[in-house]
């Protein structure tokens, strides 16, 4: 098990490396193409040469590469390297540290994450343990037409409904019944409150999370399940007389546990893409939406800093469901 935990880890610095070669060599072929994103600091002004100069050689854009086509800049690659590794993510276009803005963002994802991992564990296990238990009867066909309802609508369609069919009017009759800072009113506002974290971010979490992996779960854990109810040891377990709520829980759920456990990182990893267009549509003050507006503004900086925080967070979560994964298949735990 050690050894399978050390070489995971090993895989997981070398694909940050890889992710972080790959946004670089496609933000230099960006600037390349576009121009320099040192513009953006002027907005609708029309500055000079020397004042462009001046932007690129305070964020570090002024190397001769940039101007190169095809170029893959390895030597500014390698400076950003060597900042990241003393704790430097350097600054905004506003001149802010970047690490202030991370500090900032990064407690609001790890809260909207929090209410989209219960959402699709919570629906994932319990609509697929009932459509296992009740195969191709009424639950079962019902949860099934579900998951592929939910699976067809994309996460922005059904933030967009909501926050402009459902949360406007919802949160302003709640507003004038309950009052302004009710719970109720919070619960139904259409953008983020910085005052009132959770509450603004449960309704958006628990549809990231419906939308951004519970269908798919739902599925795995019912042909996962389909398995087991067949298998040698559960008609074991039932010809010595063990209840059929014990049998369910002890021998079925949790022998189908180790497929569920495995495709926990690829759930996360597509609810992370949907973070972005989530956090930006509702106005939440995270990685996503600060990825969200940094695209808007070209800053390249936060852009960079943000998307590979966010890379280290997919790898740490995949590292964890990694020794989920050997601690429950014993063929790993005994190696």
């Amino acid at each position: 098990m050690g050894r399978y935990i050390a070489r995971r880890c090993v895989q997981a610095v070398f694909t940050l490396f890889l992710v972080m070669l790959l946004l670089h060599v496609l933000s230099t072929l960006a600037i390349q193409l576009n121009g320099s994103p040192a513009l953006a600091y002027f907005g609708d002004r029309s500055p000079t040469e020397a004042q462009i100069a001046a932007v690129e050689a305070r964020y570090n854009l002024d190397h001769p590469c940039y101007d190169q086509p095809g170029n893959p800049c390895l030597g500014p690659f390698a400076e950003r390297l060597g900042s990241y590794a003393t704790g430097d993510f350097g600054t905004d276009l506003r001149e802010r540290p970047v690490t202030e803005l991370l500090a900032q963002a990064v407690p609001n994802t790890m809260r909207l994450f929090a209410i989209v991992t219960i959402t699709w564990l919570v629906v994932g296990m319990v609509c697929g343990s009932i459509a296992a238990r009740y195969r191709n009867r009424a639950p079962d066909q019902t949860i099934r037409s579900f998951s592929v309802l939910i699976d067809a609508f994309p996460v922005f369609v059904m933030l967009l409904v909501y926050k402009y069919i459902i949360a406007v009017p919802v949160g302003n009759w709640m507003q004038d019944r309950f009052g302004s800072d009710s719970t109720w009113a919070l619960l139904f506002k259409p953008s983020f409150s910085a005052e009132n974290p959770w509450l603004t971010l449960i309704v958006p979490g628990i549809l990231l999370g419906a939308t951004g992996g519970a269908a798919s779960f739902i599925r795995l854990v019912r042909a996962s399940q389909l398995e087991n109810y067949n298998a040698d040891h559960v008609r074991t377990a039932r010809a010595k007389g063990l209840g059929d709520t014990r049998v369910t829980i002890f021998h079925i759920i949790r022998n189908s546990s180790i497929p569920v456990v495995t495709a926990i990182g690829f759930v996360f990893g597509e609810a992370l893409s949907g973070a972005v267009i989530t956090e930006g549509l509702m106005n939440i003050r995270g990685m996503g939406g600060l990825v969200w507006t940094a695209v808007g503004d070209s800053d390249i900086p936060v852009i960079i800093s943000s998307v590979t925080l966010i890379a280290v967070l997919f790898l740490m979560v995949n590292l964890l469901v990694d020794l989920g994964y050997a601690a429950l298949d014993p063929r790993i735990r005994y190696d």
